[in-house]
């Protein structure tokens, strides 16, 4: 038998004029805490009622209607409506939409009320940002938007952040996956691509609170409370192109700076420009660093200057000020607590006092002439310039007679020239155009020899790990040596074995092919080596012969040591040269031994980690060395940065070395003369020699191919 469908009949509908309406003691909202009547009066004149009113008529006492209708569902709409119409923006006999319901049916209106309150689905956080965000796009302000919805506009801004996520982070919110928080802080980035890699990097960890997503994302960046954003200005930054990162969701303290390269540049650029102007001083030379070490100065000798004494004006301010702190201080000694206003006042003279006693130094132009200038930024964003330090190979010899003339000539300082200071940033010159006047070839900087030394020492680890051969040999020498020799430096090979780390390198070092495939080698190792002690000692013991070897050579290639570092024998953290002298003699026999060839692990020249770096004589050396004397005279009019950019392309391909990454007693590059030009050694026209300083045609019809450093 078939079961009968139920029939669904709909209250009929029909707009009641507003004065025949009257509020139904069957409404069970009877708290009115949080609702706002106002709010909700201004958005029916904005956006008229949007949900009709729902009505039972009402009857006197033999059951007759009585043509008024009571409202046991919508009080709040009634009451909006009451309002505009006491305001006079609403007729008494406007019509009103309501759905009238039976008056003795099954329902009652106690039911009705009850449904419509607790049966309504609350709008999903992510449906309102977007809803946000598509009248924004559809032409609405952020100021409209929170007129039109009685919000604060930051409140809008926040909103309209949190839909700017990635939609794939979206529809993990939306099946509860993260918390809104966690939503929060995936803001303050707006690469989608790095949101969704931070997501799948802990959305199985234990941990995954909010701050750590935001400290994952902004990992990379720099803080608006860094000295050097404070140092720079953020205005300067965004001006340059620069991208500040916000979070409005929490205190961010000014951000962060998303291109921490463009940060640095500009901030060396203001150094230098700074450094340039202190250099008119006449100093002999300026070293320019963001920070230095708390012992830069050790071994240099400071000399002092004399204040430079007060005007006039400056007397009288200082008395002026004094007069008044006296005066406050006096007036409010018996305070318990001294008023805003005072506090701040006495706090600006103190300020102001300080001042006077931090006036610029006036130093002896003979002391000017021999010492130099530290030049870097305060912990506070603030310039620091620390003048008068001298280097011991700068002091003036001592007559042990007790004349300070000097080789029969008095010094005159008066009459010595304003010299030009020698401006080095990070171990750089940062004119390097003043190598064009130099016609010998420099030592290379020594910064510049500790970067290349680290990559050799990379290599060498590298090359060891691959031979466990090798690795125990390398070990048996250190161990024998320690036990049976008891010498008392370290060498190349520092078994323990403590991991030497590097504390100048190449920003390119970390992507080397070394560098990678010792990474690649580590984590493989470390997803098979158990964490706990006993489990790692049967593990190895259960390793067969071949196994425990590679392990053994991968660990022991970490105590490899081929680093240059400056002789220091009277510190006790320094080297001795006979110990830096044997570390790189023992670093040569590992490369001998392993048959290490830089240039197979990836070493070029190129303009950013060599040839930009050395003087032009040391670039017209290394492409003499590595493609000829012919390629070297192609080059050798050019301006110091193209030069420098014409020698890489020289150099590539040809195996050339600088002396820090070649074997001490490995053959160097074939001798210039037998080297010459061929077609590809020719400079772009827009390189060439100028018409009065042409390439010599001698051997233009005999072109040889340029013969590579070995």
């Amino acid at each position: 038998m078939a079961t009968a469908i139920q029939k669904i009949a709909l209250s009929s509908s029909r707009d009641i004029p507003f004065n025949k309406l009257v509020l139904s003691q069957s409404n069970v909202r009877r708290v009115k805490a949080g609702v706002s009547i106002e709010n909700l009066a201004t958005s029916i004149a904005r956006r008229g009622l949007i949900q009709s009113l729902s009505v039972f008529p009402v009857v006197d006492a033999e059951g007759v209607e009585t043509g008024m209708f009571e409202v046991p569902a919508g009080g709040r709409r009634f009451r909006a409506l009451e309002m505009l119409m006491k305001q006079k923006r609403l007729a008494k006999i406007a019509p009103v939409p309501c759905v009238v319901r039976e008056r003795d049916g099954a329902i009652l209106p106690e039911e009705v009320s009850l449904a419509e309150n607790i049966e309504r689905a609350p709008l999903h956080p992510l449906d309102q940002f977007r809803a946000f965000h598509d009248m924004l796009t559809k032409g609405m302000t952020e100021e409209e938007i929170a007129a039109a919805f009685f919000l604060p506009v930051n409140v809008v801004k926040q909103r309209l952040r949190l839909a700017t996520v990635s939609p794939a982070l979206h529809d993990v919110y939306a099946d509860d996956g993260m918390t809104l928080e966690q939503l929060m802080a995936f803001t303050v980035s707006e690469d989608h691509a790095r949101q969704e890699q931070v997501w799948d990097a802990i959305k199985d960890a234990w941990s995954k609170e909010a701050h750590q997503i935001r400290r994952m994302l902004t990992e990379t960046t720099v803080r608006a409370s860094d000295k050097r954003a404070v140092f720079l200005g953020t205005e300067a930054y965004e001006a340059a192109g620069g991208i500040v990162m916000r979070d409005l969701f929490q205190s961010d303290d000014g951000g962060w700076l998303q291109d921490a390269a463009l940060l640095d540049r500009l901030v060396a650029e203001k150094l230098k420009t700074e450094a340039q102007a202190i250099a008119a001083e006449g100093w002999k030379w300026i070293e320019v660093a963001v920070s230095f070490p708390f012992d830069a100065a050790r071994g240099l000798r400071e000399v002092s200057g004399t204040p430079l004494d007060l005007t006039t004006e400056e007397l009288a301010t200082i008395e002026a000020l004094s007069a008044e702190q006296t005066k406050l201080e006096a007036e409010y000694e018996d305070a318990d607590e001294l008023p805003d206003d005072i506090d701040e006042r006495l706090g600006e003279i103190e300020t102001a006092l300080a001042a006077f006693d931090d006036r610029p130094e006036q130093f002896d132009p003979a002391d000017i002439a021999i010492a130099g200038v530290f030049v870097s930024i305060d912990a506070d964003g603030s310039l620091c310039v620390d003048r008068g330090f001298v280097r011991p190979e700068d002091l003036p010899p001592v007559r042990t007679d007790g004349n300070d003339e000097t080789d029969g000539e008095p010094v005159d300082p008066a009459g010595a020239t304003v010299q030009r200071a020698v401006i080095t940033i990070g171990g750089q010159a940062t004119d390097p155009e003043d190598d064009d006047e130099e016609d010998g070839i420099k030592p290379l900087p020594e910064r510049l020899v500790i970067e290349l030394t680290a990559y050799r020492t990379l290599a060498l680890r590298n090359a060891v790990a691959d031979n466990p051969h090798i690795a125990m040999t390398a070990l048996l020498h250190k161990l024998v040596s320690d036990n049976f020799m008891t010498r008392m430096y370290t060498g190349a090979m520092e078994a323990g074995v403590k991991h030497i780390y590097f504390p100048v390198q190449d920003e390119a070092l970390k992507d080397s092919p070394s560098a990678r495939a010792m990474q690649e080698r580590h984590d493989a190792w470390s997803a098979d080596i158990p964490k706990d002690d006993n489990d790692l000692w049967n593990w190895l013991a259960g390793l067969d012969d071949a196994s425990r070897m590679a392990l053994l050579a991968h660990c022991v290639s970490y105590g490899v040591n081929a680093l240059y570092e400056r002789p220091n024998p009277h510190s006790g953290s320094g080297v001795s040269q006979h110990t830096l002298d044997m570390r790189l003699a023992q670093a040569d026999r590992l490369a001998r031994a392993t048959g290490l060839d830089i240039v197979q692990a990836g070493w070029r020249p190129t303009f950013g980690n060599y040839l930009n770096r050395v003087t032009k004589p040391r670039i017209l050396e290394a492409v003499r060395e590595g493609a000829g004397e012919r390629a070297a005279q192609l080059i050798d009019h050019l301006k110091k940065g193209d030069m420098a950019k014409e020698a890489e392309r020289l150099l590539a391909d040809t195996g050339w070395l600088p002396e820090p990454l070649r074997i001490a007693d490995a053959d160097v590059a074939p001798d210039a003369e037998t080297s010459s030009a061929d077609d590809g050694a020719e400079l772009p026209a827009f390189l060439g020699a100028d018409d009065d300083e042409a390439v010599p045609a001698d051997g233009e019809d005999d072109e040889h191919q340029l013969i590579a450093a070995e």
